[in-house]
């Protein structure tokens, strides 16, 4: 016959030294100090049944000495199997658990999955530990003192917990008070016992568990598919492990380019000839295509109206998302509810307007300005000699500053700002860095190229710049 392995978890220890630290904290005044103030003692607690051993040790080895006072000692007096709590002995509970990754340079986890295992628990054996408290006191008034403190906190119980393991499931655990002796010994001290033994009686419902079967998981944690560009999403999907086990899957159905209307999206052939994002701030018109959603979609999964999301990467690689819904009417396009949160953040204040300032003006056309109030313009105004001619010569009266000074002299894309007494441009055409900025009278958002301003998100997407997240 083979030999049973060996196990030991400790797990009545544990329960064990829950109830030592319960009853660790407790207090009795002793004497007075020189100011007449009442000292105090803590009063320990040790554990020993009324073995000889035991004795021995709480007398300090000797039999000329007696045990300290006030002091708790406890021991377990029954240990019976609780069958009004007996469940299904042959029940196996899985739970599957996923770790994250651990950084061991910065010491902390990241957002990525780290190992997989399955953890089996076999179902517990029900029993019921009983404990006898004694608490050792030197008068009666020590005894009263120390249990005024005890009893309030049993009505009739108290719950422990043995550990704060997340798959243990017999950590909970009550302690309920049965009975109390007013005087009691359950340890030896001699003939000649001056000390006063009061025992309390407890009961606590456990649950003694086997060993847990743990098997590390080999599952598929990245599907990736419809991927044709090796230079392009093939890269991102190897190396973006940022999916943790059962998320979404990403998919550019067949390589397929798609065009952003306002809030629509309509699907394109691979072959349809298209240029890159507007380059102009003209309404878009959409593209004549005989492709469906419904077909593309269904050969991957179900689309959930208002919970499927498109990703879409813009030409600096600024990812925005939006849930997507099935157009009621027309299946060439799906209606897009942007993310306004994954959107860029605006590189420069809002505008209150696109306007061409040859044909409107503050109080010509555009009411009064306010300090802050600022304008796109569609047009060159003003000129200088040290610029040169900006395409035109003669400057708007309404553009002019306070008290008929102050001309203003702007190209076509600047951003020109009131300041409560003159226009000046906050924003020129010669900057070269990226920026963004935001329409409040549209709501939309605009982004500088280089050369002109154009909607910072919609415009044609090729395959791979876009994906469905199912």
């Amino acid at each position: 016959m083979a030999a049973q392995p060996f196990f030991y978890d400790g797990q009545i220890r544990r329960f064990l030294l829950q109830f030592t630290r319960m009853f660790s904290n407790f207090q009795a005044a002793y004497g007075y100090d020189d100011d007449g103030n009442p000292t105090y003692i803590k009063v320990p607690i040790r554990y020993g049944d009324a073995s000889r051993q035991a004795s021995t040790i709480l007398q300090d080895a000797s039999a000329n000495n007696m045990p300290c006072a006030p002091m708790f000692s406890f021991y377990i007096n029954s240990l019976k199997y609780d069958r009004p709590r007996i469940q299904e002995p042959y029940f196996v509970d899985k739970k599957h658990i996923n770790q994250r990754t651990w950084d061991e340079t910065n010491q902390e986890y990241r957002q990525t999955q780290g190992n997989a295992f399955t953890v089996e628990r076999i179902m517990p054996v029900p029993y019921v530990m009983g404990l006898t408290l004694d608490l050792w006191t030197t008068s009666t008034d020590m005894k009263l003192q120390i249990s005024e403190q005890i009893f309030p906190l049993f009505n009739p119980s108290l719950e422990i917990q043995s550990t704060d393991n997340y798959l243990d499931w017999t950590s909970l655990s009550v302690v309920e008070i049965e009975d109390n002796q007013w005087s009691s010994r359950s340890i030896p001290a001699g003939a000649d016992d001056n000390l006063d033994i009061s025992s309390l009686k407890f009961k606590l419902p456990i649950w003694i568990s086997p060993p847990a079967k743990v098997t590390k998981q080999g599952v598929i944690h990245k599907i990736i598919a419809s991927v044709f560009d090796e230079s392009g999403d093939v890269v991102n999907a190897i190396q973006n492990d940022d999916l943790l086990m059962g998320t979404r899957l990403e998919v550019t159905p067949h390589g397929y380019k798609i065009l952003l209307i306002d809030n629509q999206l309509q699907i394109l052939k691979v072959t349809t000839p298209i240029e890159m994002h507007t380059k102009n701030l003209d309404l878009i018109e959409p593209e004549f295509s005989n492709i469906k959603w419904h077909p593309v979609v269904d050969e991957y999964g179900v689309l959930n109206n208002g919970i499927s999301k498109i990703r879409i990467t813009l030409d600096d690689g600024h990812e925005i998302y939006g849930n997507v819904t099935y157009h009621p009417t027309d299946d060439n396009f799906l209606i897009y509810d942007l993310d306004i949160d994954s959107l860029p953040k605006d590189s420069q204040g809002p505008i209150s307007a696109i306007i061409n300032p040859i044909k409107s003006g503050p109080n010509a056309g555009l009411p009064a300005p306010v300090v802050g109030t600022r304008y796109l313009l569609t047009h060159d105004i003003g000129y200088d000699g040290d610029l040169g001619d900006t395409g035109n010569d003669e400057y708007a009266l309404a553009w002019v500053g306070t008290g008929g000074n102050n001309e203003l002299v702007a190209r076509e894309h600047d951003i020109v700002e009131w300041d409560g007494t003159k226009w000046f441009v906050t924003f020129d055409i010669d900057a070269t860095d990226r920026e963004y900025v935001t329409n409040v009278t549209t709501g939309i958002q605009l982004r500088w190229t280089g050369e002109a301003w154009v909607k910072s998100y919609a415009g044609y997407y090729e395959g791979g710049d876009w994906s469905i997240i199912f």
